[in-house]
């Protein structure tokens, strides 16, 4: 019986999906997705949604307010039953706290009061960022050491969870190291920046050949979650003609992309494989470094 969780990891556009496909085609394997936007019903194109089986996507609806506190036990259970099987679970995404939640008992931060982000938010934006630093200083003063004051959005984060007794420390720390649930082996797909900027750029044109704009328009018909409305593209696909929307879009996923590659240079124990190459080639070196770890039985 296979033993061995093999977890995916890369920037979009690096061919996660497609690498997993051809694992599937190597090893009794299936895959679950760590993708925090892939959980959604309706937005197939615009979140990239693999064409090949994967559990986890496409489960809510788009009014649904997701969390990774409600992900995680869904994850792991998917996890557990296929190695029940005697299956290889494949842990893929690039959504770095959905990928180490699927992976590990992360110890999540308690949820905030309701209204609290926006309250702290108004502090910010009202106060200025001196002030709010200053406020987060009394109350978590590690945090304040870690976080710049005109960073707003970890500002306020820090702030959120310094008001519930947490601290934005630990659980930062949390995030990249730890022992994993199951014996692991966590694989970074590497694609260099001038190749993933092209495929980046393709993928946008395929999306709007391929109807992303009807897409869209009739996912805002419908009641949209406040995470939900975090999709990438969502507003400008809606709102900007379609040149300027592919402008925008491929700007704002080449951004997204350089934030993926810090998180994946900080997981413990990762190894890094080159996915500038056919996926089959990239999943036979998988393979590979797994049969050599001595965790996948071979044929």
């Amino acid at each position: 019986m296979a033993d061995l969780t093999i977890g995916l990891f890369g920037p979009t556009a690096s061919g996660k999906s497609d690498v997993a496909a051809a694992l599937t085609e190597l090893i009794p394997a299936e895959v679950v997705s760590a993708d925090a936007m892939q959980v959604y019903q309706g937005l197939p194109i615009l979140t990239n949604r693999s064409p090949h089986p994967e559990r986890l996507t496409g489960m809510w609806p788009l009014s649904h307010l997701a969390s990774v506190g409600e992900y995680a036990p869904l994850a792991h259970a998917a996890v557990d039953e296929i190695l029940a099987a005697g299956r290889t679970p494949l842990v893929v995404g690039g959504t770095g706290l959905y990928f180490r939640a699927a992976l590990a008992e992360l110890e999540l931060p308690p949820a905030p009061a309701p209204g609290a982000r926006e309250r702290w938010e108004r502090l910010y934006d009202r106060a200025g960022p001196v002030a709010a630093h200053a406020r987060l200083e009394k109350l978590d003063p590690a945090a304040a050491a870690r976080v710049h004051p005109h960073d707003r959005r970890r500002v306020v984060r820090a702030l959120e969870l310094a008001e519930t007794g947490g601290s934005l420390v630990p659980h930062r720390e949390s995030l990249f190291a730890g022992a994993w649930r199951h014996p692991t082996l966590v694989v970074g797909l590497d694609v260099p920046k001038p190749e993933l900027d092209r495929r980046i750029a393709a993928r946008t044109q395929r999306m709007f050949e391929a109807g992303v704009e009807d897409e869209v328009h009739a996912a805002l018909t419908l009641e949209l979650s406040a995470t939900a409305q975090k999709v990438i593209g969502l507003h400008e696909v809606a709102t900007l003609p379609p040149e300027a929307a592919i402008e925008v879009l491929t700007a704002r996923t080449r951004r997204y992309a350089a934030y993926q590659r810090k998180w994946l240079r900080r997981l413990e124990g990762l190894v890094i494989v080159a996915a500038d190459r056919p996926p089959e080639e990239t999943a036979a070196e998988i393979v590979a470094l797994a049969r050599t770890r001595e965790r996948l039985p071979r044929p």
